[in-house]
């Protein structure tokens, strides 16, 4: 079930979608970090069995055309209905959908990887569980899991004013032992600073594996 904080801020994007569009279609041109992490995520999964890869959360769609020019088969998954109209107008000849990463329309192990690229910054901490184990329940054994998020340092866990919806910043050793707990072993980390003209706020990204034997 989709939760109301989910809802809330799907309906705050859509109230911004064209300018939010606008505004992160030529993110990852100027970010060399944030392309290496996404680079790795997708060839570890080009290294496993052959199988889709979805990106929850994909808004606008430019992660998921930047994962299908790694060589990846992705589709893209967004709450948003205006996010994904405009996904596939920009991208007519990629796959995307309306629909909750805690709720995902996909059968059991479906997937061979999950892109979730700063769209579980919105969701409140106690529900972040529930996106990890939706993630485990679709994800096949020995598949990938790539998160970005807002990283929070030595602090707890933090709301901040994102503008279109309030979101969290996580210390990233408390999201990967979330991970850990709905059975992920970490792969990799990285952490940055912002870039000019981005918030001040350092950015995280966590790549995991869905251990074997897991379900």
């Amino acid at each position: 079930m989709t939760s109301s904080t989910s809802r809330a801020a799907a309906d705050a994007y859509s109230a911004v979608a064209s300018l939010y569009a606008g505004l992160a279609r030529d993110d990852l041109e100027r970010l060399p970090l944030d392309r290496a992490v996404i680079a790795a995520f997708a060839e570890h999964v080009r290294a496993g069995e052959p199988g889709p890869v979805a990106e929850l959360g994909c808004g606008p769609g430019p992660v998921t055309a930047h994962l299908r020019d790694l060589g990846l088969d992705v589709f893209g998954v967004d709450l948003s209905p205006a996010m994904i109209d405009i996904a596939r107008e920009t991208y007519p000849d990629l796959r995307f959908e309306v629909g909750s990463m805690d709720a995902l329309d996909l059968a059991d192990d479906e997937l061979r990887g999950i892109a979730s690229w700063y769209s579980i910054i919105h969701a409140q901490p106690q529900e972040v569980p529930a996106f990890f184990a939706e993630f485990r329940r679709v994800l096949a054994p020995g598949g990938h899991l790539l998160l970005g998020f807002f990283e929070a340092g030595d602090g707890p866990v933090a709301p901040f004013d994102h503008k279109v919806a309030t979101a969290y910043q996580w210390p990233i050793d408390e999201l990967a032992q979330l991970g850990r707990e709905a059975g992920f072993v970490e792969v990799g980390r990285m952490l940055r600073e912002p870039c000019e003209g981005e918030r001040p706020l350092r950015r995280g990204h966590l790549v995991m594996r869905l251990a074997d034997g897991v379900h």
